[in-house]
């Protein structure tokens, strides 16, 4: 078994529940992790045999783009967009962190992590 993880995925998208976020945007930080039998990759070192690196970024920033109230549905696209691309044999891990929302207090993130 291995481990694969894509972390820091850097995008400026419009989600949230105020208008105003639909219309400002805000930064959001994404981390991908897929974990499954890489033993072929391994052997073979070719790119068709494992996670394609670019192809996970752009799955996430295509996702991001459409724009959504809520960060938990936004995870649940990409985890779902992933299972897409890769059917078989992977458990992925999508982690959103919502840098600085628009909340009473100083917050510096919020984050939320889905599974499957």
């Amino acid at each position: 078994m291995g481990l694969i993880e894509v972390k820091g995925i850097r995008v400026y998208a419009y989600h949230g529940c105020l208008s105003e976020e639909g219309r400002i945007g805000g930064h959001y930080r994404v981390d991908v992790a897929v974990e499954g039998d890489m033993a072929r990759a391994e052997r073979s070192d070719k790119l068709a045999d494992t996670i394609d690196y670019s192809r996970v970024t752009a799955i996430v920033v295509e996702e991001m783009a459409v724009r959504s109230k809520l960060i938990e549905h936004v995870a649940a696209r990409i985890l779902a967009a992933l299972h897409k691309e890769w059917p078989h044999g992977f458990t992925w891990r999508v982690r959103l962190e919502k840098e600085h929302p628009p909340i009473a207090g100083a917050v510096d993130c919020v984050v939320y992590t889905v599974a499957g």
